[in-house]
């Protein structure tokens, strides 16, 4: 970059620091929320709570549905992400 350049577009430099600062702020969210270790120990909780008999078969078969439709919502984002 010319120092023309620099000069001409550094009134845009705030903005663009703002932009990059709310990207990563996505990104890190999206992280978070596509994290698939949540939802893996869930699933394990969930295993262990039938099998201590705190929870029901039609509980566990509801909530495992939720938590497995999770994960494939989670793979697709990571396979759409590559």
């Amino acid at each position: 970059m010319g120092m023309l350049t620099k000069l001409l577009t550094a009134p845009l430099l705030p903005m663009r620091l703002v932009t990059w600062a709310a990207q990563r702020a996505v990104d890190r969210a999206n992280e978070e929320y596509y994290d698939p270790a949540p939802v893996y120990s869930a699933l394990a909780e969930l295993e262990r709570g039938l099998r201590d008999g705190e929870i029901d078969q039609d509980t566990f078969d509801s909530q495992e549905d939720q938590l497995l439709d999770r994960l494939d919502e989670i793979v697709k984002f990571r396979q759409n992400q590559l």
